[in-house]
C-alpha cells in the first residue's frame, strides 16, 4: 500500500447506491462552489459507491460531475442501470437483503461473515452463464472520466471472495483502477463476485461499513456517509461508523462526519439503487454542502 504520501487530510466516502453516489457528488460539488475544495485531501478513501465517486473526483471537477447528473434525463424507476452508479440485470436481487441478512444473523463475528458472504455469492455465481463479469466491468468504466489512476493517494476496498481476507487497492497494487471500483462496488448477489486475475472479489463495505479506519494517522478526516453511520452488524463487531470515529480520535485525528438531511433522505426514497433518484439526490447533496462549507471550512482547511 502506498504510504508516501502526505499524512494531514483524509476524505473518506461510502457506499450507498445510485442515490448515495450522486449525494456524495453532489456534497463535494456544493462545497467546491463555495470555496471549500475537499478533493485535493491527501488522502481519498472509497467503498462501493463511494468507490465510484472517489475515482470520479480524482479524474474531473466537483462541477463537471454534478452538471453531468443534473443534465441527465430522469428514467423511470427501474432496477437497471447505466454507467451512472445503480445496478445492472445480471442476476437475482430481489432477496438481496434477506440473504445477506441471514449470513450476518448466522455469523460468530465480522471475518467468519465475511467468509459466509464470499461463499455463498461464489455459490450463487456458479450457475450463473458467466457473463456477468464483462457487462460489469463496461459499466464501471463507463463511469469513470479517466480509467487511469491518480497520483494522489486513492485506496479502494474490496474483500476476497475465497478467503474472506479484506484487501485495499492502490495504484502501487498492479490493478486497474477500473477493476478495482468493479471488485469494491460487487455485491455478490446481482452483481457477481469479480474476478482479477485468480481471484475474485466482493464489497469492499463487507470490511467495515466506511473503512474510515484506513485514515488512522491523518490530521483532518472528513467522512461521507450516505446511510448516516449506522451498521447492520452487531456493534460489538466494531463495524460501524461510530466504532471507527472513536479509534480515530483516539489516535489524534480530528474527525467530521456529513449525513444526509431531511431534504436528502427524501429525495432518497425507499430504493438508493432507484435511478430516479440521482438528480433529486444530487440536488440535495449540493444544497446541504454549500449550508455547510462554512463551519467546515476551518477544520479542513
Amino acid at each position: 500500500m502506498d504510504r508516501t504520501f502526505g499524512r494531514d487530510r483524509a476524505l473518506v466516502l461510502h457506499g450507498g447506491g445510485s442515490a448515495g453516489n450522486a449525494w456524495e457528488i453532489g456534497v463535494v460539488a456544493g462545497l467546491f462552489d463555495v470555496g471549500l475544495d475537499v478533493t485535493e485531501a491527501d488522502l481519498i478513501i472509497g467503498t462501493s459507491a463511494g468507490s465510484t465517486a472517489a475515482a470520479q473526483i480524482t479524474s474531473a471537477t466537483p462541477t463537471e460531475l454534478l452538471a453531468a447528473i443534473l443534465s441527465t434525463a430522469s428514467p423511470q424507476r427501474s432496477g437497471l442501470s447505466g454507467p451512472e452508479g445503480g445496478r445492472v440485470p445480471i442476476g437475482p436481487v430481489a432477496n438481496h437483503m434477506e440473504i445477506t441478512s441471514r449470513i450476518i444473523a448466522a455469523a460468530e463475528d465480522a471475518a467468519d461473515m465475511r467468509r459466509r458472504m464470499g461463499a455463498a455469492a461464489l455459490e450463487m455465481d456458479a450457475a450463473s452463464d458467466g457473463s456477468g463479469q464483462t457487462r460489469w466491468r463496461a459499466v464501471v468504466a463507463a463511469r469513470l472520466p479517466s480509467q487511469r489512476w491518480p497520483e494522489r493517494a486513492l485506496l479502494i476496498t474490496a474483500v476476497d471472495a475465497h478467503t474472506g481476507e479484506p484487501v485495499v487497492f492502490d495504484r502501487h497494487s498492479g490493478v486497474d483502477l477500473v477493476d478495482a471500483v468493479a471488485a469494491s462496488t460487487s455485491n455478490g448477489f446481482g452483481v457477481p463476485p469479480y474476478s482479477i486475475g485468480d481471484n475474485r472479489y466482493i464489497n469492499g463495505g463487507y470490511r467495515r461499513n466506511e473503512n474510515a479506519d484506513l485514515a488512522a494517522g491523518y490530521a483532518r478526516v472528513l467522512v461521507l456517509s450516505p446511510f448516516g453511520g449506522r451498521s447492520r452488524h452487531p456493534l460489538e463487531w466494531g463495524m460501524h461508523l461510530a466504532a471507527q470515529v472513536d479509534e480515530l480520535r483516539a489516535g489524534g485525528s480530528r474527525v467530521e462526519t456529513i449525513f444526509p438531511d431531511g431534504d436528502s433522505l427524501n429525495a432518497f426514497g425507499v430504493d438508493v439503487m432507484d435511478l430516479s433518484t440521482r438528480r433529486p439526490a444530487a440536488q440535495a447533496g449540493y444544497n446541504q454542502g454549500r449550508a455547510l462549507a462554512e463551519q467546515l471550512t476551518e477544520f479542513w482547511r
